[in-house]
C-alpha cells in the first residue's frame, strides 16, 4: 500500500514538464509565462520563464562583462552569439545566470540532467564553450528563477494559476519568445480567449 501511494503522489510533480500561467495571473512577473520545471517535490519546486526577454543586456553585453570576449572582438566567436537572446528566468536570484540545453553539453562538476533530452547548467564554462560555437546544439541562457516553497505551487495549481503540459525541445528553444505562450497553450488544448471568458465559472 505504501508503495503504490507513494507512486500515485510522484506522478503529480512536473519536473519536465512546462506550467503555464492562466490569462488572468495576477503577479506580473508571471504574466503570460511559460516556465520549464527544472525540479519538482515534496522539498518545493524551481523552474526556468522560457518566454520573457530581458531586454536590458544583450548576449554580447554579457559575455563580455564576464570576460568571456574581449570588447569589439569577435575572432574565435561563434556567429549566432549576436542573435542569442537572454531570458528573464525567474525574480529570485536575478544576478544568477541558468543555462537550459540540449544534454548532448555535459560538465561533470556542474551539469544537471533533467530528462533523457535536457539538461541544466550553471558554470561559466558553457558560455565559453557556447561562444566559440563548441557548446550544446540548443541553448537558452536564463537570469534567475521561479522557485516555490514545500507545497506552493500545489496550492496555485489548485487555485488555478497555472495549466501544465509536457516540454518539446521545438518549443522550448523557439526564438520567437512570444508565440511561445499561445503555442503552449494550444499543446493543452486551451484557447485563451475561451479561458478568460470563462474564468470565475465552475
Amino acid at each position: 500500500m505504501m508503495r503504490t501511494r507513494r507512486k500515485k503522489r510522484n506522478e503529480t510533480f512536473l519536473k519536465g514538464q512546462l506550467l503555464v500561467a492562466m490569462p488572468l495571473m495576477t503577479d506580473r512577473r508571471f504574466a503570460r509565462s511559460v516556465i520549464y520545471m527544472c525540479a519538482h517535490s515534496d522539498e518545493g519546486a524551481m523552474g526556468l520563464i522560457i518566454n520573457h526577454r530581458a531586454d536590458h543586456i544583450s548576449f554580447p553585453d554579457l559575455l563580455e562583462r564576464l570576460g568571456i570576449i574581449a570588447h569589439e572582438t569577435e575572432d574565435g566567436i561563434s556567429n549566432d552569439i549576436f542573435d542569442r537572446q537572454v531570458h528573464v528566468g525567474g525574480p529570485v536570484e536575478t544576478g544568477r545566470g541558468f543555462v537550459l540545453h540540449s544534454s548532448d553539453y555535459h560538465a561533470n562538476d556542474s551539469t544537471l540532467p533533467i530528462d533523457r533530452e535536457i539538461s541544466l547548467t550553471a558554470s561559466v564554462e558553457i558560455l565559453k564553450a557556447i561562444a566559440t560555437g563548441e557548446g550544446p546544439a540548443h541553448a537558452m541562457l536564463a537570469l534567475g528563477y521561479a522557485g516555490w516553497s514545500a507545497g506552493q505551487l500545489e496550492s496555485e495549481i489548485q487555485a488555478n494559476g497555472w495549466l501544465h503540459c509536457p516540454a518539446d525541445i521545438d518549443l522550448l528553444f523557439d526564438t520567437d519568445l512570444d508565440a511561445k505562450y499561445t503555442r503552449a497553450l494550444a499543446k493543452i488544448g486551451v484557447d485563451p480567449s475561451h479561458l478568460v471568458s470563462d474564468a470565475g465559472h465552475a
